[in-house]
């Protein structure tokens, strides 16, 4: 059974002190998530000054690669629905002196994007948002020509068995994993908003980073808007 607004952020408030150590769990379990994490950074393409956000931010664990990324110049906004995970994500903003950060604490599908987004990433979070779909066409609308948006999450394997399927769920259900989660695919909205320019699976397709670009549209005589 899937878990409603209230139950998820309860669960992150309960969750977020030990969080970043219960990443390690999954390192040990074979899942290379760090270099996932890189992996969905790089898929944004971004340059130094760019505005980046990040949906279901949580503790910040994606801000370092970010802020590489983008340099003291650009702007990070993380958004996420639990107070607790931000509380979090402001210490490690604070210990390492970035000045170009705003938190949000929202519900993702409430969150009014800034125009000219250079790119929007969300790792295993969007997924667990019912209006998913919705939170991604404002995201692609709010994306400069050639800006991306850039999803890592979990997925159903395809050629899994049904037992091992449930047995994986079940393990990842302190986290709001459910099995039901199954019939929601955030990469098919990527494609339905955007063009997508990279889909990639991990760890037997138990993982999937999905990324689009929004193209600049012709203008009426012809002439690509830029």
């Amino acid at each position: 059974m899937t878990l409603n607004k209230i139950e998820t952020r309860n669960l992150y408030r309960r969750r977020a002190q030990r969080y970043d150590l219960a990443m390690w769990i999954y390192r040990l379990a074979g899942f290379r998530i760090d270099q996932y994490r890189r992996d969905t950074v790089a898929a944004l393409a971004l340059q130094p000054g760019d505005t980046v956000v990040e949906l279901g931010c949580g503790t910040g664990l994606n801000f370092p690669l970010i802020e590489k990324a983008i340099g003291p110049e650009g702007r990070l906004i993380g958004v996420d629905l639990t107070d607790a995970m931000l509380a979090q994500a402001q210490k490690r903003v604070q210990r390492a002196g970035w000045k170009n950060v705003d938190l949000v604490q929202t519900d993702l599908v409430n969150f009014h994007f800034p125009q000219d987004v250079a790119g929007i990433l969300s790792t295993l979070a969007i997924t667990l948002v019912p209006e998913y779909d919705q939170v991604i066409r404002n995201g692609a609308d709010a994306l400069k020509p050639g800006g991306r948006l850039a999803v890592l999450d979990m997925k159903r394997p395809d050629h899994w068995p049904e037992w091992l399927v449930r047995f994986a769920a079940w393990l990842n259900k302190p986290y709001g994993v459910s099995i039901e989660l199954e019939s929601r695919h955030p990469w098919e909205s990527i494609d339905r908003y955007l063009t997508t320019v990279l889909f990639k699976e991990y760890y037997a397709g138990v993982l999937y980073l999905a990324a689009g670009e929004k193209k600049a549209e012709p203008s009426p005589s012809g002439v690509t808007n830029v």
